[in-house]
C-alpha cells in the first residue's frame, strides 16, 4: 500500500496537476463534471463555465460542433475556466458545495435534473451556459446558441470581470474585437 502511494505521488509530480493538464491542451475543450471542477477549484480557484445541454437538443449539438470545437474557444475555456458539461436530464445525483441534487423525475419524458434547474434559475432553455465566480457563486446563466465569435466575447466578458462594472453583455459584445473574425 505504501509503495502504491509513492507511485501515485511520483506520477502526480511527473505529470503535473490536472489543472495544468487542462490548460495545456488547447485543441479541444477538456470537459469536466461539476464534481471534478470543485476538486480542481480547491487546488486553484478559477471561474467555472457550465454548458447545459440535453441529448435531444439540435442547437446543443450545433454549439458542440461549431463553437466548442473552435480552437480559440477551447483555449479560452481550458485556460481561464473550469469547463463543465452538464446534461440537464442526467440521472446521477450531483453533489455541489455539500448539497446533493437529484433528478426527481426519472422515467418521465424530459425529466430535468434539480442541479440544472438551480443553475438556470428555473429558466429552462437549451443550450444555455452559466458562469460561477472564484467564490463558486453563480454569476448568471445565458440561454441560446452562440457562434464562436460571439462566444469569444462572452468568455472575455466574464474572464476579465467586465460583468462586475458593466453588466450590459450585449453592449460589450457589439464593441468587442477578438481574435475570431468569421
Amino acid at each position: 500500500m505504501k509503495l502504491f502511494k509513492i507511485i501515485l505521488i511520483a506520477i502526480f509530480f511527473l505529470t503535473g496537476s490536472k489543472a495544468d493538464a487542462l490548460a495545456s491542451d488547447h485543441s479541444k475543450v477538456n470537459w469536466l463534471t461539476i464534481e471534478e471542477a470543485q476538486e480542481l477549484f480547491n487546488e486553484e480557484p478559477r471561474k467555472i463555465f457550465v454548458d447545459v445541454y440535453t441529448d435531444w437538443c439540435g442547437w446543443c449539438r450545433r454549439m458542440e460542433s461549431e463553437t466548442f470545437s473552435h480552437p480559440r474557444i477551447a483555449e479560452m475555456l481550458n485556460t481561464y475556466f473550469y469547463p463543465v458539461k452538464l446534461n440537464a436530464e442526467q440521472e446521477d445525483p450531483i453533489v455541489f458545495q455539500g448539497v446533493t441534487y437529484e433528478n426527481e423525475n426519472i422515467g418521465q419524458r424530459r425529466a430535468t435534473h434539480n442541479f440544472a434547474i438551480a443553475v438556470l434559475q428555473g429558466q429552462m432553455s437549451y443550450p444555455s451556459v452559466a458562469f460561477f465566480n472564484e467564490q463558486m457563486q453563480l454569476i448568471t446563466a445565458i440561454p441560446g446558441f452562440r457562434p464562436p465569435k460571439n462566444m469569444e466575447a462572452v468568455l472575455a466578458f466574464f474572464r476579465d470581470g467586465v460583468y462586475e462594472d458593466s453588466p450590459n453583455l450585449q453592449e460589450f459584445i457589439s464593441s468587442f474585437e477578438g481574435q475570431i473574425t468569421e
